[in-house]
């Protein structure tokens, strides 16, 4: 049985930011990449110092470590009641993102946009800094640490080739420790692998999830458009 049940999640490649302008108002917002309710707590904390100047700086974060999203918040910080935090922390749990924190700061500008105006600013903000950062769909494969002898290793490291496995962190002592990673799906056939070159007992010394690709992910605008 496999250590994961997701195979996919989609996050943002690094920290984004942007900053628009409405009615005379300003939007900065800023993302990071977060792997928990600590993390993005330390974000939100960075941003209001860097900002404390500022009427409203709203947060939200969605949390899972991969898959889909464990723990999602929101707060309006002082906006009118789902005018803020709300519809941004809605944009990324409707685009799928997670492990990503986000800060939206506003200067106000002396007029008043109203609760949809307010909402259509801050995801708009939020979108550009998630444009900014990269969205990202990162798969994630299965990763088995084993120890062998010499012959059994060199084996298993011709049949890891021909199946497209990645052999890594290798270490050479009276046997040879190393690791074997590749898609979730081949989980089966690295233990068979395993098994059949170095005796039928073979069990992985550990058995855990790798990220073995990335692949861009392009957001569509309020217009349809998607952009990269």
């Amino acid at each position: 049985m496999e250590t994961s049940s997701f195979q996919k999640y989609r996050t943002i490649e690094g920290e984004g930011s942007a900053e628009i302008v409405i009615e005379k108002s300003r939007f900065i917002a800023y993302v990071r990449p977060v792997r928990s309710r600590g993390e993005a707590e330390v974000f939100f904390a960075e941003i209001r110092r860097r900002h404390h100047d500022a009427r409203h700086n709203v947060p939200c974060f969605a949390v899972s470590g991969g898959g889909s999203a464990d723990e999602r918040w929101s707060s309006d910080d002082g906006e009118p009641q789902g005018t803020a935090g709300a519809p941004m922390l809605r944009l990324l749990v409707g685009e799928g993102v997670t492990d990503t924190a986000a800060v939206v700061t506003r200067y106000f500008g002396g007029v008043k946009l109203g609760t949809g105006g307010l909402a259509r600013a801050y995801t708009a903000a939020l979108k550009a800094a998630l444009a900014d950062a990269g969205v990202v769909d990162v798969t994630v494969g299965i990763e088995l640490r084993y120890r062998m002898p010499y012959p059994a290793f060199e084996r298993m490291k011709a049949a890891a080739a021909r199946e497209g496995w990645a052999v890594s962190d290798a270490k050479y002592e009276d046997a040879v420790t190393f690791t074997v990673s590749g898609p979730h799906e081949c989980g089966d056939a690295m233990r068979a692998a395993a098994s059949f070159v170095a005796g039928a007992d073979t069990a992985p010394l550990s058995v855990g999830a790798t990220e073995i690709g990335r692949a861009r992910y392009g957001m569509e605008d309020n217009d349809g458009r998607h952009h990269k």
